[in-house]
């Protein structure tokens, strides 16, 4: 799809350049922009463009329909929003680049333009509303969630829609995500809601506030529970902030910049007096330290964000910097890593993962081609753009080493999407998050010790 260059008179804009088209607050940073030089180092690290072969569904394109906005010769319609909303956000592009030109930061900060210009209607309008707005930001709603879904797994339901048919009334790519659905367990939030603090094993060392995330809590209790026995194991008291809320990942991705905001201000407060914020899953974590940008506006909140971002750290990076128990106790399994986009090129933690797992004793780790190439999840891209999605993942999948037991990797939206993988692609692999297998060591090590 091209997009058409137009010759416009003087539009007003809240920007200094006088000539922009983008007419409502918090438009895309010209410092963003300015050091891009459309060099085309970006070109090769780019999913969509690696399949589509538009100049439009590159990062240097999208650059340039974003500055070509501010400067008058775009407006902000159909046309300029279909690359913007392609695009994965997966900052694999600032990586390749040269001058470090922050394309993810650009491109949702166009979405809020977009979607404050052309606000979604109808039945897209009506979900994006129900889910973005009524689920996410309300932990008993997402709890009430989880709750329906266990009933559905335990009660025999789950089976009679699969063995009559009836899930293939929704969506191909839904039926692909039913059919991997994770076991419901118990969220920490309410296992843990009467203990204030969930004390070290042995001398306190550290004490850390974990942010248990609103799908993380839901479809991955399981990894939230390990990640408080790893920490706890090694020495930290761990505190749950009850007040705590959905990190606005998935707001900001989908160019609703205000609750993002809405949602920033409520977990900065509910955190204001911890010291470290331990988060297991990539793309919470990058927006969380990237509350500071959703403020640029606000010096007053931006400075809390700042002051905020500072402690937010990935449960990897976390326990590499400060020391860990190594396990000693064997797993005796073949494992491949992936690089969730959000943790490499998001947060710059690569080797730390990689340094829990290879020092799992029995544990062999093989390369993984591409590591780094995003698997077409991207939040709810998956679901959003399900056919791009898909072909990200097919090249993705090419890639995983087919001699692997495990899949390993620190974000729920990869783990998930990984797992249609396997699934779609007959691979009989087993999906996990980077915590669970020093977890899993660790109950090894216990169970030998009782057993002696």
């Amino acid at each position: 799809m091209s997009v058409r260059e137009l010759d416009l008179k003087k539009a007003p804009s809240c920007q200094t350049n006088s000539l922009s088209n983008y007419l409502w607050s918090d438009p895309p940073d010209e410092k963003k922009w300015a050091d891009c030089v459309h060099c085309g180092m970006c070109l090769e690290a780019c999913p969509t463009y690696e399949l589509t072969g538009q100049e439009q569904h590159s990062p240097r394109g999208r650059v340039h329909l974003i500055k070509s906005v501010a400067e008058g010769r775009l407006v902000v319609d159909e046309e300029f929003a279909d690359p913007v909303f392609v695009c994965l956000d997966c900052r694999a592009c600032t990586t390749a680049c040269p001058a470090d030109v922050d394309v993810g930061g650009l491109i949702e900060e166009a979405r809020g333009q977009v979607r404050q210009a052309m606000p979604l209607k109808g039945f897209k309008g009506t979900v994006s509303k129900a889910i973005l707005e009524g689920l996410f930001p309300h932990q008993n709603r997402m709890h009430s969630l989880g709750g329906l879904l266990k009933f559905y797994q335990k009660s025999g339901i789950q089976q009679v829609v699969r063995k009559t048919g009836l899930i293939h009334i929704m969506p191909k790519h839904l039926v692909e995500m039913e059919k991997i659905m994770p076991k419901i367990g118990t969220p920490v939030q309410k296992k843990y809601k009467n203990q204030d603090v969930i004390k070290a094993k042995g001398e306190t060392k550290h004490e850390v506030s974990m942010l248990t995330g609103c799908i993380m809590d839901v479809m991955f209790s399981d990894i939230n529970e390990a990640t408080i026995n790893v920490l706890t194991r090694n020495g930290n008291d761990v505190t749950i902030p009850k007040n705590q809320t959905c990190c606005g990942a998935l707001h900001v991705h989908a160019g609703d910049r205000e609750t993002g905001r809405k949602l920033a201000k409520q977990n900065i407060e509910a955190f204001r007096s911890s010291e470290k914020v331990i988060v297991n899953a990539a793309g919470c974590g990058c927006m969380l330290k990237e509350y500071p940008e959703l403020f640029r506006e606000d010096p007053e909140w931006r400075e809390k964000a700042e002051e905020f971002s500072q402690k937010v750290e990935d449960i990897s990076k976390y326990l590499y910097d400060t020391g860990y128990e190594i396990p000693k106790a064997e797993l005796n399994t073949k494992i491949t890593y992936h690089d969730a986009c959000h943790l490499a090129h998001g947060q710059g933690v690569r080797e730390e993962p990689r340094d829990l797992l290879i020092n799992i004793p029995g544990v062999e780790m093989v390369h993984m081609p591409n590591a780094d190439r995003c698997c077409g999840s991207a939040g709810v891209y998956n679901i959003t753009n399900p056919e791009m999605a898909g072909a990200v993942l097919e090249s993705k999948m090419e890639n995983v080493p087919a001699d692997v037991e495990m899949i390993s990797m620190g974000n729920p939206g990869c783990m998930l999407q990984m797992a249609v993988g396997v699934e779609k692609y007959g691979r009989n692999q087993k999906i996990v998050h980077t915590v669970q297998l020093l977890d899993w060591a660790y109950q090894k090590e216990d169970e030998k010790e009782r057993g002696n």
